[in-house]
């Protein structure tokens, strides 16, 4: 007779070893391998299994799906128009961000609301809800933290919303490692998508980010939710910005934007140039861009400061701005426009904490880096669009007569661009069109 094999089980990621270590090797837990048995050895046989119902999609008739309106008109846009009933939503975002504040507010507004935290008691929620000046007569609360408890609930008491936060701290006893951990994630998850379709309930649940800027928990819990959204921010700024990466039931490039007051978070309904600073524009080092998030634009302002370096390897550094990009707009400055920038110390910044990753700001970047290098303020009220190619030309990016018009709405008069044939002419507005990098400098200097 067989004798069953011994193996030892991390109770953090699930991981298999067929002896004890005191370190998992996969998620590298101390002190989280349990002793197992290895699942039996079943019989080669084929399982068989009924027929599934199946329905002819062309026999239902269409119809549009009644959305939940927030009346928080940037967090409706985010999803598409509002909140999808029996939908299943990933709110994702840095401790102290604004992710319960923002939850809190809009349980406030929808009828019938079951809040479940296994964070914070229910004194702690009554507290931030004055703080907040909402609405408390909507909202049950619960601090029960295993989701067979939690699944009963909406199916007896049919809330019209419900969030959990986090989804870290809820556990399902059919899981037998430790709260938090990889697998307690996602077979909750799994729980609350299936309550969350059957009794057609919209869910929301709170993922935490990680060091490294993932949700906590599996890459694989993106997939399991409908909707998956990030609020970002720099926590010393106070506007807000929530983002979809992932929209079954919309579109995935809206955005909103809040703006964090002692009340909560308050929308910023034309929010086009609230990350310009009102500082002094004529300073060296100062340049205009234009960004497209969604379907809107927004004016951002470059900074940059170029210094002799100390060092044997110049230094670069950047906020709001990826470094390996700037590392090579610096090679395309020194090798295409003739910028010796090899002994020079660059610095970046974005002001108004947001993070940039359009290529439509190169050519900003590069002016501002030159305008500090040559000490030399940029002419005033200049917008610079354009993505810099490894050849130093000049490209088209999408959306330039929308970035234009915006541009002209804001009152600036004058912008450098890439070639482009315009579908309409703008009037009172100069616009510089340049093939390359160098043409330019050359002509904004």
């Amino acid at each position: 007779m067989a004798k069953n094999q011994t193996i030892y089980i991390c109770s953090k990621c699930d991981s298999q070893t067929p002896k004890w270590q005191g370190r998992c090797p996969d998620c590298g837990g101390w002190g989280t391998l349990k002793e197992g048995s290895a699942p039996k050895e079943g019989k080669n046989e084929v399982a068989t299994g009924k027929v599934s119902e199946f329905t002819k999609l062309n026999k239902i008739e269409g119809k549009n799906i009644q959305r939940i309106k927030t009346d928080i008109g940037e967090f409706d846009r985010v999803l598409g128009g509002g909140i999808v009933p029996g939908s299943l939503t990933l709110i994702g975002g840095e401790p102290g961000i604004g992710k319960s504040t923002l939850v809190l507010q809009i349980s406030g507004l929808i009828k019938n609301t079951l809040y479940v935290s296994g964070e914070e008691s229910a004194q702690q929620i009554k507290l931030r809800l004055d703080r907040l000046k909402t609405n408390g007569d909507n909202i049950l609360f619960s601090s029960d933290i295993e989701v067979e408890n939690i699944s009963q609930t909406i199916k007896e008491i049919k809330p019209g919303l419900v969030i959990v936060d986090s989804i870290q701290t809820i556990r399902s006893q059919e899981i037998e490692s430790e709260t938090g951990s990889i697998s307690q994630i996602r077979a909750t998850t799994v729980k609350l998508l299936g309550v969350a379709k059957k009794n057609n309930t919209p869910v929301f649940i709170i993922g935490h980010i990680t060091k490294d800027g993932q949700v906590a928990g599996p890459k694989t819990l993106e997939h399991l939710v409908d909707t998956v959204t990030y609020l970002e921010g720099d926590e010393k700024s106070d506007f807000r910005i929530l983002k979809t990466k992932k929209n079954r039931f919309g579109p995935t490039s809206e955005i909103g934007v809040f703006e964090m007051e002692g009340g909560g978070l308050k929308e910023v309904k034309n929010p086009s140039g609230i990350f310009l600073d009102d500082g002094d524009k004529t300073n060296p080092g100062t340049t205009i861009s234009s960004i497209i998030e969604g379907t809107r634009s927004f004016l951002i302002e470059v900074q940059a400061l170029v210094t002799k370096t100390i060092f044997g390897y110049p230094q670069r550094r950047a906020f709001g701005f990826d470094t390996n990009r700037l590392q090579i707009l610096s090679a395309v400055l020194t090798k295409r426009a003739g910028i010796n920038l090899i002994n020079q110390d660059i610095n970046l910044n974005i002001v108004g904490g947001i993070k940039i990753k359009e290529p439509a700001v190169d050519l900003a970047v590069c002016l501002a880096v030159v305008s500090a290098y040559k000490n030399k303020a940029l002419p005033k009220n200049l917008i610079a669009i354009g993505e810099v190619g490894l050849g130093g030309e000049i490209r088209k990016v999408s959306k330039i007569d929308q970035r234009i018009k915006e541009v002209k709405i804001l009152g600036f008069d004058k912008i450098i661009t890439p070639i482009f044939s315009s579908k309409e002419k703008i009037e009172g507005i100069e616009i510089i069109q340049t093939k390359t990098l160098k043409e330019a400098i050359e002509k904004v200097f």
